[in-house]
């Protein structure tokens, strides 16, 4: 068992675990960002209409939502050591063969395996890291867990963006292969071994019940932009589908004898739930702008892909400046205030850009960035921080699995939503050209920060002060040390 902390509160090891998990994980992070800067240039290269092309990032977002609910009963069955190399491992075999794609359709086709290793990756990630904090300082602990997502919006867009300016687009791929290759060492050498694991039995009628939902759900979502809203047969099956299949779910979990394969019982943790709502919320409130920044860049002001993933940079800055912070914070004095707080910053950050138009200074558009991604950091580490308040052994791996779900789907909704206003108010200014663009513009900015105060009420519910510390006094430590 670990014992003692180090100087950073953190258990002795973690951040050697840290290196090791983060190492493979960045890959993860860079293809999904790489991969959405190109798809116009990857339909030109294989003389196929953007409507196939979409399909690269659509196969991959499914195939990751679809194997998410199985992770945390992979780990429990097999360990976390073996899960994670095999998943890096597998991600690595899409990287290269979608590097050596002959058609759209063996492109699509590997992008899938690629989907199925990452999806299986990010909640064991989360998982391992958990159980390596042991209740303690999870707050710095999620903010190490939270790196990857703050580096992929930074420097994926500039580098995605200079691979399609300058070099083949199969080097998008390639780029995942040293950190791969250095992760599965790492990986092989460092991480503790599983030892014997119990033979835990796989809800398979959860399985065939949830993971369609979650991908149904998505796919419904991802096609409400795609066909300008939700009055579309290809949204409304799916989406009709996929929440039949998730009530179906409920009642199953909530009646099996056996264990479930995400045990729903966690969302009576008052904090469980009111992270898992803020998790969802955050794709409408919060992340629904990212969708909206680069086209801002690109439709209204006529940069590139490489220009606006630079004038971008300033709100992962900004996420870096509160990452730490907000992680010891959340440690101190819980997560309420905190959150609070970083609401505030994002609603001022974004205020900026209601205002925004044509010919508006870039400088004092960076430093708003700087102000919304201060916000985001003090937002987003302590939600996924108080998801694990007072879980012990086997919910921690449920949790890892349904926040996961959460952001996914919360993500999806969010896109969707903002997707649809921007489309709508477009179409109501078009008559007045480049400034009726401008002014649909700013329109969808207001409503995301309508969005945005929205989630101001399920934050009250996080808890703060002596209820956060009780919490985590009463989550026992890990059992066994996830390093060597």
């Amino acid at each position: 068992m670990t014992t003692g902390t180090t100087d950073n509160g953190l258990p002795p090891g973690f951040i050697k675990l840290a290196v090791i998990l983060l190492t493979g994980v960045m890959a993860v992070v860079f293809d999904s960002t790489i991969v959405n800067v190109a798809v116009a240039t990857l339909g030109r290269e294989m003389h196929v209409g953007i409507a196939t092309t979409q399909w690269v990032i659509t196969a991959y977002v499914l195939a990751l939502a679809m194997v998410v609910p199985i992770s945390g009963w992979a780990m429990g069955r097999f360990g976390g050591k073996r899960v994670w190399i095999f998943s890096l491992a597998l991600f690595l075999t899409g990287s290269v063969l979608s590097s050596l794609a002959w058609n759209m359709d063996s492109l699509i086709a590997f992008r899938v395996l690629q989907g199925i290793g990452g999806g299986l990756m990010l909640p064991i990630m989360q998982n391992l890291f958990v159980e390596a904090a042991g209740g303690k300082a999870l707050g710095r602990a999620m903010a190490v867990v939270g790196l990857p997502v703050i580096l992929g919006p930074i420097l994926g867009p500039v580098l995605g963006g200079l691979i399609i300016s300058h070099l083949s687009w199969r080097w998008m791929f390639w780029v995942n292969v040293p950190f791969c290759v250095v992760g599965l060492a790492l990986a092989w050498w460092g991480l503790a071994a599983d030892g014997r694991r119990a033979r835990q039995r796989l809800d398979v009628l959860g399985l065939a019940l949830l993971s369609p939902a979650v991908a149904a759900l998505i796919y419904g979502l991802t096609q409400v932009g795609v066909k300008g809203g939700v009055a579309h047969e290809a949204v409304i099956v799916p989406l009709s589908l996929g929440l039949a299949l998730l009530v179906g779910f409920v009642i199953h979990a909530l009646r099996t004898e056996g264990e479930p394969l995400i045990d729903l019982r966690l969302f009576s943790h008052r904090a469980f739930a009111a992270s898992s709502s803020l998790l969802f919320l955050s794709g409408l409130a919060l992340y629904g702008a990212m969708l909206l920044l680069p086209l801002y860049y690109q439709q209204l002001r006529g940069q590139s892909v490489l220009a606006a993933g630079l004038l971008l940079a300033p709100q992962g800055l900004g996420m870096l400046l509160t990452r730490g912070q907000a992680g010891k914070l959340t440690d101190r004095i819980g997560a309420r205030s905190v959150v609070l707080a970083g609401f505030v910053l994002t609603l001022i950050g974004t205020l900026a850009y209601t205002q925004a138009g044509l010919h508006t200074n870039e400088l004092l558009l960076g430093l708003a960035l700087v102000v919304r991604g201060a916000g985001l950091g003090a937002v987003t580490i302590p939600i996924m921080a108080t998801a694990y308040l007072g879980l012990q052994g086997a919910q921690i791996a449920h949790a890892s699995s349904a926040t996961r779900i959460m952001q996914q789907l919360g993500g999806s909704f969010g896109a969707a939503v903002i997707a649809v206003i921007l489309e709508t108010q477009v179409a109501a200014h078009h008559v007045a050209g480049s400034a009726g663009l401008a002014t649909a513009f700013a329109d969808t900015f207001w409503w995301t920060l309508g969005l945005t105060a929205v989630a101001l009420l399920p934050a009250l519910l996080l808890p703060s002060g002596t209820s956060a510390q009780k919490a985590a006094r009463a989550q026992e430590p890990a059992e066994e040390p996830l390093t060597e």
